[in-house]
């Protein structure tokens, strides 16, 4: 083994666990560079994985420890943990776009960018098991945030920025249980222990794909044996995962029944196309066979063809039906001859910007041993440095007593071990009670409902929150959080109720409170507003309500008078309005004192004319003497009528009568909308159901009925 530089930094195991081999890296990161200290290769004897999925664990878990043994030799150290990838072919993504929104504008913390993710993650999570197969199971194994949005507008980060609401495209990828079970039970039965599970495209783009150049909208094309994993890149993120089941496996069957071989011949033969002008082999009979490269390529053409078109229409598809500018190819199966052109073409680009990716992408990479740098290293190579990029494997939790296993990042929490649970995000938060909504004089009006209790969260007996980092075997314990109680409010709690009724009652300034209605119906200020009534404040009050609230009984020898009028209980009192009470015969006397006056000023006025008409002056006058002969006849004052007000019931509507001592039936139709001016038939009238007389005398809360029959 050839010297390397001193091991300065955590030594990483990556293996690439593909359907034809077994690849094993062992290495280590100091600043920008990788130095793989050993590399082996260990080819599968059966078929023991097809297109990327474990068939059988056993056999696999056997390459692997082979594979494991060799790289212990050759780095002189004991490999207990592994980094390993997962096949595209069992990968599903779910992009979704999630929006955070604040009270008012404020500070961006880490915590809210935190929330946003949560969230966004729940979403996906939420869209993604409604459109698979409910009896399958999945995890998100991982999730990237393609872009921020600050009040709606892109940026870059929002934290410590000032917003209204945050947001964000976010790309979650998840897998199903049993492959990621195969792949851990595979490396169990070598005696390692999962340190890092990442996705084959994401760890050949650490190789292949720098960030640097992320910012260009590009395409990485892992053709493997089994499957052609692709990702796409734009704007400094990656932005869509994909894969065709469909790779170098598919050349390696067309050879082999061409050529007759079995299938690892073919693999043979497939290697030496491009290295030469002929390929050499033994057919099944054992005779040997020479064979140009070119006619062999001849007759694959039409299967280089699908596999480039079917990896061109799945670029499209994932970049929104456009071609992307360049593509980088890695893997084995990349470097069949044609492969490349091919899908320039399909994808409607220069050819040149269809290339394959190996030794030029590997100038961070320093080998101790002597190897052929090509595009069968990306991905093993990816393995290990995604390590440093995202240490994570998988944990097992109990949660409220059901156990369930998490994708470590380092930075697994309560909130993520709830989501994985399906206990609702919501019942980890205080919830706000019912909100009240009402109207108030016609205007909507809306009380928040209370905050309640925080879930209550045990760790191991131990009291945590919902940010607490959890581990492997934590025992985690919630119980959920409460609603606080609904929105509520008293009548005397309005704004709109504080204010007063300034009047002056008998040359007193008196302060009373407001009245209100609600649903027509007068209520106390202690009355707890309910869901949807229809709140009334007024702005005056009955001289009957005066009454109460200066708690007076009037004498009956007492009238009521409002701004010098006459009024009864149900009179409006305004602010500012004079109120005053006087007895019955001082008001009697004012009048009669009042009609004296009209009388003598109508008999001036008469006088006047008269005098202006002479002819008629001595007839008058000797009409006077004559008056004047008589014994006067003493006259009694005129007693002022005093209206009393009654309700009655018309075709089910209240209605006041006012303005009269007392009322006939022919009265209603001054206070009611009742056209009779055109007959529509016979008119029916009815009193207490009984047929109506229109001189008939009404009383208070009768029941009328009117109408066209």
């Amino acid at each position: 083994m050839a010297k390397v530089k001193k091991i300065s930094g955590k030594t990483v195991f990556g293996l690439d666990i593909g359907t034809r081999s077994v690849v094993g890296t062992v290495g280590y990161k100091k600043g920008d560079e990788f130095y793989c200290i050993a590399q082996r290769i260990k080819e599968h004897e059966t078929r023991s994985m097809l297109d990327g999925q474990i068939h059988d664990i056993g056999q696999v878990g056997e390459t692997i420890t082979e594979v494991k043994e060799e790289l212990e030799k050759a780095a002189g150290m004991e490999l207990t943990e592994v980094c390993i990838a997962a096949a595209g072919r069992v990968l599903r993504t779910a992009t979704v776009h999630s929006v955070l929104e604040f009270s008012e504008s404020r500070e961006v913390t880490v915590e809210d960018v935190y929330n946003l993710r949560s969230m966004a993650i729940e979403k996906a999570y939420e869209e993604f098991t409604s459109e698979e197969d409910a009896a399958m199971s999945f995890y998100c194994v991982g999730n990237s945030v393609i872009r921020y949005y600050m009040n709606n507008y892109p940026i870059g980060n929002p934290e410590g920025h000032k917003a209204a609401s945050i947001g964000a495209d976010l790309i979650a990828t998840f897998l199903p249980e049993d492959v990621i079970d195969g792949l851990y039970k595979a490396v169990g039965i070598a005696g390692l222990r999962v340190a890092s599970l990442t996705l084959e495209p994401i760890a050949a783009i650490q190789v292949a794909i720098p960030k640097n150049y992320r910012m260009l909208n590009l395409a990485l094309v892992d053709v493997g044996a089994g499957t052609s994993d692709i990702c796409i890149t734009d704007d400094g993120s990656i932005t869509a995962y994909g894969m065709i089941p469909l790779a170098g496996d598919s050349l390696t069957e067309v050879i082999a029944k061409e050529c007759l071989v079995d299938f690892a011949g073919a693999e043979a033969i497939k290697k030496q196309l491009g290295e030469g002008e002929e390929v050499t082999y033994e057919d099944i009979i054992g005779f040997p066979q020479t064979m140009k490269s070119a006619d062999l390529l001849k007759v694959l053409e039409p299967f280089i063809d699908r596999l480039a078109e079917e990896a061109a229409e799945k670029i499209l598809e994932l970049n929104g039906d456009k071609p992307v500018s360049a593509v980088f190819v890695v893997g084995g199966g990349g470097k069949i001859p044609g492969y490349t052109d091919k899908l320039a073409e399909r994808l409607g680009i220069q050819s040149q910007r269809s290339a394959l990716r190996g030794k030029e992408v590997m100038g961070n990479i320093i080998f101790s041993e002597e190897v052929e740098k090509d595009s069968t290293l990306v991905t093993p190579l990816g393995i290990c440095l995604n390590y440093y990029e995202q240490n994570n494997n998988f944990i097992v939790v109990t949660f409220n007593d059901k156990r369930i296993k998490l994708y470590d990042n380092d930075k697994l929490s309560v909130v993520d071990a709830a989501m994985q649970a399906d206990f609702s995000n919501e019942l980890l938060f205080p919830r706000r009670g019912k909100e009240l909504r009402f109207t108030v004089n016609k205007k909507a009006r809306t009380v928040k409902g209370q905050l309640g209790e925080a879930a209550v969260i045990r760790i191991g007996g131990r009291e945590a929150n919902i940010y607490a980092p959890i581990h492997e075997n934590d025992v985690i314990r919630v119980k959920e959080s409460t609603e606080g109680a609904p929105g509520s409010m008293t009548i005397s709690s309005l704004p709109e109720f504080r204010d007063i009724i300034s009047v002056q009652v008998q040359e007193k300034r008196l302060d009373v409170p407001k009245y209100a209605r609600v649903n027509g119906v007068y209520q106390l200020s202690s009355y707890s507003i309910q869901q949807g009534d229809d709140v009334e404040v007024l702005d005056y009050c009955t001289v009957g309500q005066l009454l109460e609230f200066m708690d007076i009984l009037l004498p009956e020898e007492k009238v009521i008078l409002v701004n010098h009028k006459l009024a009864d209980r149900e009179t409006k009192v305004y602010e500012n309005y004079l109120v005053s009470f006087v007895d019955r015969s001082e008001l009697e006397a004012a009048e009669a004192e009042k009609l004296r006056m009209r009388q003598e000023e109508e008999a001036k006025r008469r006088q006047s004319v008269y005098e202006k008409a002479g002819v008629e002056e001595s007839y008058e006058a000797e009409e006077a003497e004559e008056e004047a002969d008589e014994p006067e006849e003493v006259k009694e004052p005129q007693k002022v009528v005093i209206p009393i007000p009654i309700t009655v019931m018309v075709n089910g509507a209240s209605v006041r009568l006012t303005g009269k001592q007392e009322y006939v039936f022919v009265d209603v139709f001054n206070f009611i909308d009742f056209d009779l001016s055109t007959a529509k038939g016979t008119l029916v009238t009815m009193v207490n159901g009984a047929a109506a007389q229109h001189l008939q005398v009404l009383r208070d809360g009768d029941v009328l009925e009117i109408y066209w029959k």
